[in-house]
Order: C-alpha cells, then structure tokens, then sequence
C-alpha cells in the first residue's frame, strides 16, 4: 500500500511555537532513525485519513533541528494539535514504546472536541 504524500514542515512553517496554518491540525514529530516512529508513521497517518485531518509530518531526524527546543520534543514520537496555530493538546512518546492505539484514540477524541469547539476557545496543551 502507498503511503499518503503529507505535508512535512520545517521550522520555517513554525513562527516561535505557533503553526502558520489556520484551522485545526495535527502535527506529529518524528525521526527516522526511531523505529517507534517508523510503526507509528503508518497508523497514524492511516487513522488521519480515515477521519479527513490535516496532518503535518514534522521531522525530527536531525538532532540540531530547533524543533526540538521549540515544542520541548525529549522523545519521538510526539503528536501535538493546533487550532489556529495555537498548540491545544498534545500526547508525548513513552520511551521504549513510542504511542500506540491507545494514544491514536486519546489523540482521536482530541481532534473530535477541538472541531466542535470553534475558535477561541481552547485548553492548554498537557505537559
């Protein structure tokens, strides 16, 4: 099966921690040297495109990439979901498991209650 063609940000795409896309999406943090993110690629992207999101790939291979710092990325991968460039939730990798189903439902749900919520109002990102 060919994977979907994604988006993949750079900093560029990023002005401090704000995304410069309106709406609501979802970026997911990963490198390729990880093989947490290499599984989690696959099912996230096929769980997004199930549900119609917007999805931005954000790599992570490089250690120097200013991401990392930016976004507090201590682990991949990471998901975190925007609604107009502000950060509203976000889920972080388990160190030698990386995110699973039950992440992909969590992250989900999320993604459900930010589109109903319409602009303005928000939660905090989790730590």
């Amino acid at each position: 099966m060919k994977e979907p063609r994604t988006p993949t940000p750079g900093p560029a795409s990023f002005d401090g921690v704000r995304l410069t896309t309106a709406g609501i999406v979802v970026a997911v943090f990963l490198a390729d040297w990880c093989p947490f993110c290499r599984s989690f690629r696959t099912e996230i992207l096929r769980f997004a495109a199930e549900r119609r999101w917007k999805l931005l790939v954000a790599d992570l291979t490089s250690e120097e990439s200013p991401l990392w710092d930016r976004f507090h990325v201590e682990i991949v991968p990471t998901v975190v979901v925007f609604r107009d460039g502000e950060a509203v939730f976000r889920r972080d990798g388990v160190a030698g498991r990386g995110l699973g189903p039950t992440d992909l439902a969590a992250i989900g749900r999320a993604v459900d209650g930010e589109v109903g919520r319409g602009a303005g109002r928000g939660r905090k990102p989790s730590a």
